[in-house]
Formats: structure tokens, C-alpha cells, sequence
């Protein structure tokens, strides 16, 4: 009897042992502050822009521009791009370009489409294309670079902000 009293409360406490160590870091200390970190939910933003709303395929970003009457943005990119990157960087810490970009329906993609119209010259990244709510792509609004026509760096962030103004007002003239 004295045995197994003996067994049971080793095992107790190497379970308790097992259960304490993993409440804490290799340093032996407790790890308070990944505890209380609030965790943000993954988005469809992939760190675009976390607070804006974005959509998951381009079939419902065009449902969604038709019936809603709004432009689409577009942004072709990769995880491992480190030019993406870069741009998403930029982007997401840029507060007009998030505050300008509420009034698109949001799309961005780490694959191509099988639409070719997303890719009129080419399938590079980063590329960042406009689509009216007619559904027509807006060919005409172009970054800097005539090898690259929708293709924007960190240093591109003005004349992309310019853009997208540009996308919303040939919207209204088109009314």
C-alpha cells in the first residue's frame, strides 16, 4: 500500500513539474507579457492595411465594385518579394494612402489571375492595378516606368496616392 501511495504521488509531481515548466520561458521565468499581448486575427490585408477591408477573390472584388459603385485596387505581390515588401511597408505605414484607400474595394493577390486583363504587360510584382466599376481596367492610370507600367517602388508612394485620386475622379466625371 505504502508503494503505490509512494508511486502515485511521483507521478503527481512529475506531472506537475511537466505542466509548470511549460508555463514558463527557458530562463525559468513565467512569460507574462505573451499572455496579455492582445493577438490580431489573420486578414485578407496580409499587412496591406489591417484595419481596412479587403476582398478574397477578384470575381468578388467585381461583384463588389459593380454593385457598390467603387474602383478596384488591385495589388499583385509576393511574401518572399523583398521589393514587395518594401512597397507593403510603405503602404501600410502611409496614413492618407489607408485613409484614401477605404473608398476602393481592396484586393490583393500572391498569385496570378487567370484574367489576363490584370496583367496587360506583363506578370511582375510589385504591380498595382485599377479597375473601374464598369469593370474595365484602367489602363491609363500607370506608375513611372515604361518597361513596367504598373509597378511602383517606396519611392513611388506620391504618385500612387495621386493615382488612386485619379481613379476616383474619372469615377465621378464617368457619373
Amino acid at each position: 500500500m505504502e508503494k503505490s501511495l509512494v508511486s502515485v504521488f511521483l507521478l503527481i509531481l512529475a506531472v506537475s513539474h511537466t505542466l509548470a515548466k511549460d508555463a514558463t520561458t527557458k530562463d525559468g521565468k513565467r512569460d507574462t507579457k505573451e499572455a496579455t499581448k492582445p493577438k490580431l486575427p489573420q486578414t485578407l490585408s496580409r499587412g496591406w492595411g489591417d484595419y481596412l477591408i479587403w476582398t478574397q477573390t477578384y470575381e468578388e472584388a467585381l461583384f463588389k465594385a459593380k454593385s457598390n459603385n467603387k474602383p478596384i485596387m488591385v495589388i499583385h505581390h509576393l511574401e518572399d518579394c523583398p521589393h514587395s515588401q518594401a512597397l507593403k511597408k510603405v503602404f501600410s505605414e502611409h496614413k492618407e494612402i489607408q485613409k484614401l484607400a477605404e473608398k476602393f474595394i481592396l484586393l490583393n493577390l500572391v498569385y496570378e489571375t487567370t484574367d489576363k486583363h490584370l496583367s496587360p504587360d506583363g506578370q511582375y510584382v510589385p504591380r498595382i492595378i485599377f479597375v473601374d466599376p464598369s469593370l474595365t481596367v484602367r489602363a491609363d492610370i500607370t506608375g513611372r516606368y515604361s518597361n513596367r507600367l504598373y509597378a511602383y517602388e517606396p519611392t513611388d508612394i506620391p504618385l500612387l496616392y495621386s493615382n488612386m485620386q485619379k481613379a476616383l475622379k474619372l469615377l465621378k466625371t464617368e457619373l
